[in-house]
């Protein structure tokens, strides 16, 4: 069976290691939007990358959809390193709540069969037990899965959640299946944001002063999400289903430094300093949130996904370090 595709976002980190293993797979005819200039041309079935509008509640997507049978949505506002909105969480909404319905509507409206809808862990919440500090009221969980009652922190994460509940509310009134993946921190060649700067840090031989850190964190290689998001589109069972995802192998921050300097073939330098320190000055430097990445925990149980979908994470994360240490040379 062929599936027609739409992905959004196809210029965007995830988007692009998505087109390029469609490309690599027969089975698979797509086009691909992003904003603005679009470069590539995706002529599997002669459609290229589309530019749309800017993405929110009045854009039209006629031309991108046109022909497809499965969405892809991956476009979102992200990595806002240094924000300028004067209201994060009233653009956070527009874009990746407004635009997702947006496209959702859309997509009904031209029998869409599937939707994938590229969410966010930090749905579920910001931290999980263990390592960094505590939560200031209650006990915190062991692991995040789909039980798990929504926590979000972050603007970010508030307009993804309440995108979540917009399209399943779409999806229960017109029958369009929908699928939704929560996923943590995606690494792999081209990843921007923190992650980056961390592996450029180590790149340069830099003294870390994480060696006393004692957390675990679940990441995800943008390899495996790009073969779980493939997977979402052929699997019948995926239909109607909400997944957390992850590798499955969580590491402490200070095993991570060790991994990315073996990928980069250099010394890992980490200093034993003192948790209770590294959070006195985050509070001074108003970094709270860089401590709570590199010291809390943030564990995932992405047991459903596995079973339901029979899915095995395909590549390890010293094999997806190894590309981003390859990425870097080039």
């Amino acid at each position: 069976m062929t599936h027609l595709l739409h992905v959004t976002g196809c210029a965007g980190f995830v988007g692009k290691a998505l087109c390029a293993e469609l490309q690599r797979r027969s089975s698979f005819a797509f086009s691909g939007s992003d904003r603005g200039i679009c470069l590539g041309d995706f002529d599997t079935w002669r459609h290229p990358c589309i530019a749309v509008e800017d993405i929110g509640p009045n854009t039209d997507w006629s031309h991108a959809l046109a022909g497809a049978d499965t969405i892809i949505h991956l476009a979102a506002r992200a990595h806002v390193l240094r924000e300028v909105a004067q209201d994060p969480l009233t653009e956070f909404r527009r874009v990746n709540r407004d635009g997702a319905l947006n496209l959702a509507k859309q997509a009904v409206a031209r029998g869409i069969r599937r939707f994938v809808f590229m969410s966010s862990l930090g749905v579920n919440g910001e931290i999980t037990e263990g390592g960094g500090r505590k939560a200031e009221a209650g006990s915190l969980k062991s692991s995040f899965s789909e039980e798990d009652k929504p926590q979000p922190h972050s603007a970010y994460a508030v307009a993804k959640w309440e995108a979540e509940q917009g399209l399943v509310e779409i999806a229960r009134k017109s029958g369009m299946e929908l699928v939704i993946l929560r996923a943590p921190l995606v690494y792999g060649p081209g990843m921007k944001g923190n992650f980056a700067r961390l592996v450029r840090l180590v790149g340069l031989g830099l003294p870390l002063p994480l060696g006393s850190v004692q957390n675990q964190r679940s990441f995800l290689a943008v390899s495996n999400l790009v073969d779980l998001l493939i997977r979402c589109v052929v699997e019948p069972a995926a239909g109607n289903q909400l997944f957390v995802v992850a590798d499955g192998a969580e590491v402490s921050t200070p095993d991570l430094v060790r991994r990315i300097a073996r990928a980069l073939r250099k010394p890992a330098r980490l200093l034993p300093v003192p948790v209770g320190l590294l959070w006195m000055g985050a509070v001074c430097l108003g970094k709270q949130k860089l401590f709570q990445q590199l010291c809390g925990s943030l564990v995932v149980d992405a047991t459903k996904v596995r079973r339901d979908l029979a899915w095995t994470p395909p590549v390890t994360m010293e094999q997806e370090l190894a590309l981003v240490a390859d990425s870097i040379k080039k």
